[in-house]
């Protein structure tokens, strides 16, 4: 397996590999640790994780990610071409360029699995941009290019029943003339949240911290609630928009006497820890990004609704149906503060049940990779 973070934890990469792990076969994560925080060697529940030390690189950047991404993708070639796996399973469009290298030249089985919308990440931090616009449509016309010789595509996110109005990542490839099997991120078993509720109550956002104006909506619909009224905030996780986010919400505690609580990444058992002060996971994101209206399925939606958590989510998209199909959260428009403020107070007491688990995915990732495993 490849993949362009550190893997530290990356739950689906480490959760499809354990599943493969769990049926006999050996399974080595090659994973770009582009700040170089971590150790180079690790064993994961039985998965061994290889982490590459390149020279440090931001998330988010340009020219200088993109010439990282391809430092590590050409070093694992290389590594690869001289010890042949059996198959080579990349994790988003960013390392497809491994995965056609061991095809093109060794006719090894490529699986591909599509995340998220990788094309996308580059407009994250300037949707707005020109330049990051047009790179964006180059990197998903490359992708495009390279599926051609992808033997097998899983991805994170398909229409509900064939009379759901949103389209997922499924359609989005159907689209292009490409076939995928959907498992979505959900968590591997279902928890409880044992905190008590009381006056004292928390909105949370657990994740990736990669743009600010979802965090700019969040803050200007609480300073709308009467001083008594308003939630703790708990947020936590890394990315490239961690910084001015902190600052934002660092200045609205001394402006405003908010009580906020700011940390960076967290393992599984940080995010068990902090989920069981949260009443209301926040998981909205601007929609001029394309994933979201594309079909993107947060996975924090899915893990606090294991926890008994609802969450507030984008409307208009498939993770907003979903949420609403099936009882684990409201969906709102984007900087729609009334409606925010609405649903935050609505779900404050609300307890949720995440009726389907991984063990679905599983029976699906499984049947689907059947093909491609040796005995």
């Amino acid at each position: 397996m490849v993949v362009t973070n550190a893997c530290s934890p990356d739950p689906r990469v480490l959760r499809h590999a354990g599943w493969l792990v769990d049926l006999g076969h050996e399974v080595t994560v090659h994973a770009y640790d582009r700040k170089e925080e971590h150790t180079l060697s690790e064993s994961h529940s039985g998965v061994r994780i290889m982490r590459y030390h390149l020279g440090k690189s931001q998330y988010g950047g340009m020219l200088k990610t993109a010439l990282g991404i391809r430092k590590f993708c050409k070093t694992v070639s290389r590594g690869l071409a001289t010890n042949n796996p059996n198959v080579v399973y990349c994790h988003d469009a960013d390392t497809l360029s491994v995965g056609c290298f061991l095809k093109k030249k060794y006719g090894i089985p490529l699986i591909f699995d599509m995340h998220d919308l990788q094309h996308t990440w580059v407009r994250m931090p300037a949707p707005k941009s020109m330049i990051r616009r047009m790179l964006s449509r180059m990197m998903e016309k490359k992708m495009f290019q390279r599926l051609n010789q992808v033997d097998f595509i899983l991805t994170s996110s398909g229409k509900i029943t064939s009379n759901s109005k949103f389209e997922g990542f499924r359609e989005y490839l159907k689209s292009h003339g490409h076939s995928s099997v959907v498992v979505e991120n959900r968590p591997e078993m279902k928890a409880s949240n044992e905190a008590e509720k009381s006056d004292d109550w928390c909105v949370g956002y657990l994740g990736r911290v990669r743009e600010l104006e979802p965090f700019e909506f969040l803050l200007e619909t609480l300073l709308t609630f009467e001083p008594q009224e308003r939630p703790r905030i708990r947020i936590a996780g890394d990315g490239v928009a961690f910084q001015p986010v902190s600052e934002l919400f660092d200045s609205a505690k001394r402006e405003h006497g908010l009580s906020v609580e700011i940390s960076g990444a967290f393992d599984t058992g940080g995010f068990e820890k902090m989920i069981q002060e949260i009443d209301v996971m926040f998981a909205i994101y601007s929609p001029m990004r394309g994933n979201i209206l594309q079909g993107a399925l947060p996975v924090k939606m899915f893990d606090a609704a294991a926890h008994g958590v609802p969450s507030v989510v984008n409307d208009s998209c498939l993770m907003g149906e979903l949420a609403e199909h099936e009882g684990i959260g409201h969906s709102i428009g984007w900087l729609q503060k009334e409606d925010l403020a609405k649903s935050l107070l609505e779900l404050r007491t609300v307890r949720v049940e995440l009726d389907s688990t991984s063990e679905r995915e599983r029976k699906r990732f499984i049947e689907a990779m059947k093909p491609y495993l040796s005995d």
